[in-house]
């Protein structure tokens, strides 16, 4: 038997990113200067038209300066990671 883990919880991650870009007060150009992706990309990624890819995530980590786990927990949201003991 096959077991396919949930989808991840693409909404929570752009949530995600908006969060963090407001709680800074920065404007989409002012992450595209700080992370050097291209504003076009941001607003793909927050406004759900692109998932990005992990160097994409990669970046925006360290632009906020967050681990990229934290950034990328919030895949997760609605369910029970893997290998959390829980199920």
């Amino acid at each position: 038997m096959t077991i396919f883990p949930p989808d991840p919880n693409l909404m929570a991650l752009r949530v995600r990113l908006g969060q963090l870009r407001n709680e800074r007060g920065w404007s989409f150009d002012e992450l595209a200067g700080r992370s050097g992706l291209s504003r076009r990309t941001l607003i793909d990624l927050e406004h759900g038209r692109t998932t990005g890819t992990i160097s994409t995530w990669h970046a925006l980590a360290h632009a906020f300066a967050v681990p990229l786990d934290e950034l990328l927990n919030s895949l997760c949201e609605g369910h029970t990671p893997s290998g959390s003991g829980e199920s």
